[in-house]
């Protein structure tokens, strides 16, 4: 396709979006009274998958309804770091309208709170993430089947969807070249708009600590979006390839397919309160009952064929918790008659949290150029607004947050891993597993057995030398980061019993399962390491942080718990996929156990976190439940 084409249709598909705001755009709903009398599909959330359901449903059945009901509107969607921005300054954030959840106290971090965003705008996460594209090993996905999954879930089975969720764009080999970007093709081959992409510029110190993992031995892998990520790699942007605007599931499966589509509708600025169930869980499709955020008034839905929970980890389990779907305890305390128990709800919460790994200063830094702090010139950050609005867009807001990311296994980080496993494993046999659990869940059955399979599942993945533990994202600066991949502590997501439609009471209790800290432990040490490089060394590299004196392990778990970041915003698991005797609330087909009708279709469905961000598998996850739902309803 033409360079002129593509900057055409990249327009079109901005113009369609942001038409919403100033025209009432034929298919998008604001009120009761522009509804029609039912909906074949209802899908509860515009976000990441919900978009991509309803774009494929509403593709495969052009003679059935589709409704997607979203909280937020239609908006502008700035990239991670667009003009007028600085690259980490006083006015670097800006974002699309969002949710801030501030979990519990974390007791074991000093009761420190984490930190979390989602997506309040029609596109979800997918318009105010950081735009890292990467996807996770393929021995996340074949682990789960320790689990109870279905093998359809592993690698082998969702890797097609990975491949047809996104469009990737190779750069020229000029800036392949100079920025080390690598791929293989075979690991892409969509032709949905929703955009891959490497900038055309990176930051001039990026260089400098590539060298240095690469000098600590580092295997650099030609790709690592195919399964293998052991290593390290270069991880696209979720930008478009000639304009560089965020490419988010907004554009790519509403504004660029909504005008054909007279079967899809988006009633937007509206709550999913409940799913209602009159004559019992086996009698659906329920109903989906909804408040105006306008009017405050509340109305059913009715579906004809079933109802899609799209609403993210945190607000999925709290349409199905107000619904009384969901343990007893936790609903009786919340004053909600239960309709079906499912202990699992609001359970199993995970993220990836982590600390500094190391920081530093230069002695004797390169004469680099271009560097972060060039912004606060006038005349440079003026030519990066230029360049930005250029066709091909080129220079520093290009590249939203970085491209480059190590991924190491345990095994590769410390050679006491064995002693780390022993650990898991003796929590499963003598019991103490329950232990770690949240006190309303810890006696439940269920979840304890699913608990004690999920610590066998990992321990074996943490001790295989190609499966990740550790992740070291960077692209600038004088520090790394530490991010725990597969962290052993459980949280949970409960509703507000004051207001059970205000935001739902967040405890991500991490450290709650002291052998994460054994692994932060191991990542600290480890990642300290890169300044005893010969690359650092000739720069000067000092070692700020921990510091030279923090060398015990009781220094350095006080440094981490002082340096911690408990989000890095890849919240997950709260409807796990599974058996609902170990925990699970949806089954191989995403269906809610025992729950006619109603399906769950978003990141909350994983049983496990995986060691990725989490918007390409939302995306093909998605697109995998549209085929379970497509197979379904064809004649």
């Amino acid at each position: 396709m033409s360079l002129s084409k593509i900057c055409l249709l990249t327009a079109v598909s901005w113009a369609g979006l942001t038409a919403g705001l100033s025209t009432r755009h034929a298919n998008i709903k604001r009120q009761v009274s522009q509804l029609r009398g039912s909906y074949d599909f209802v899908i509860v959330g515009g976000g990441t998958s919900g978009l991509t359901v309803a774009d494929r449903l509403s593709e495969a059945f052009p003679l059935k309804t589709v409704l997607v009901v979203e909280y937020g509107d239609v908006q502008y969607a700035p990239g991670s770091f667009d003009p007028p921005a600085d690259w980490y300054g006083p006015n670097s954030f800006q974002s699309a309208p969002l949710w801030v959840f501030f979990s519990q106290p974390n007791p074991e971090y000093n009761n420190l709170t984490a930190l979390t965003f989602a997506g309040q705008v029609v596109g979800g996460s997918s318009a105010v993430n950081g735009q890292f594209f990467d996807r996770p090993s393929r021995f996340d996905l074949d682990s789960w089947t320790q689990l109870g999954v279905s093998s359809d879930w592993n690698w082998r089975g969702m890797f097609p969807y990975f491949r047809k969720s996104i469009k990737f764009t190779a750069p020229s080999s000029q800036v392949a070249q100079q920025y080390n970007y690598t791929w293989d093709l075979s690991s892409y081959g969509g032709t949905t708009p929703i955009h891959a992409s490497f900038p055309p510029f990176q930051w001039a110190d990026n260089q400098a600590v590539l060298n240095g993992w690469r000098e600590m031995g580092v295997r650099q892998r030609q790709d690592c979006a195919g399964g293998d990520k052991e290593g390290l790699c270069a991880v696209p942007t979720s930008g478009h390839p000639v304009t560089a605007k965020r490419s988010h599931a907004g554009l790519g499966h509403y504004a660029d397919v909504v005008g054909t589509r007279s079967n899809f509708d988006l009633l937007a600025k509206h709550q999913a309160v409940r799913v209602v169930y009159p004559n019992g869980v086996n009698s659906g499709p329920p109903t989906l009952e909804v408040r105006s955020l306008v009017s405050e008034a509340r109305f059913n839905i009715t579906a004809n064929a079933e109802i899609v929970l799209s609403a993210g980890a945190f607000h999925t389990p709290t349409v199905l918790l107000r619904s009384g779907i969901g343990a007893a305890n936790v609903l009786s305390s919340a004053g909600i008659e239960q309709i079906l128990e499912l202990p699992g709800v609001g359970a199993n919460l995970q993220d990836h949290p982590g600390s500094t790994g190391v920081a530093w200063e230069y002695t004797k830094p390169g004469n680099w150029t271009p560097m972060p702090e060039e912004m606060a010139d006038p005349t440079f950050k003026a030519d990066a607004t230029a360049g930005w609005n250029e066709v091909p867009a080129r220079g520093p807001y290009t590249m939203a947050l970085g491209n480059q990311a190590i991924y190491i296994s345990l095994p590769n980080t410390t050679p006491n891993y064995p002693a780390i496993i022993r650990k898991i494993l003796k929590q499963t046999a003598d019991g103490s597993a329950a232990s770690f659990l949240p006190a309303d869940y810890r006696d439940n059955t269920a979840l304890v057995k699913g608990y004690k399979d999920q610590l066998v599942t990992l321990s074996k993945l943490l001790r295989n030398p190609k499966v990740p533990s550790l992740e070291t994202p960077w692209s600038t600066g004088y520090s790394t980061a530490a991010i725990l991949l597969h962290p052993l502590s459980r949280g949970t997501v409960r509703l507000n019993l004051t207001d059970h439609l205000a935001q739902p009471i967040v405890d991500t209790r991490h450290g709650s399962n002291p052998v994460d800290f054994d692994m932060q432990l191991a990542n600290v040490r480890w990642s300290r390491r890169l300044l005893d490089t010969p690359t650092m060394k000739r720069y000067g590299a000092v070692e700020t942080a921990p510091g030279p004196a923090v060398q015990s392990d009781a220094e350095l778990l006080a440094f981490i718990k002082s340096a911690a970041t408990l989000s890095y915003q890849h919240p997950c698991c709260t409807a796990a996929l599974g058996p609902k005797d170990r925990g699970g609330v949806v089954d191989n087909k995403l269906r809610v156990h025992g729950a006619k009708g109603l399906r769950v279709v978003d990141i909350s469905v994983l049983p496990l976190v995986i060691s990725a961000h989490t918007s390409s598998t939302a995306y093909a996850l998605g697109e995998k439940a549209a085929d379970i739902i497509i197979k379904e309803w064809t004649p």
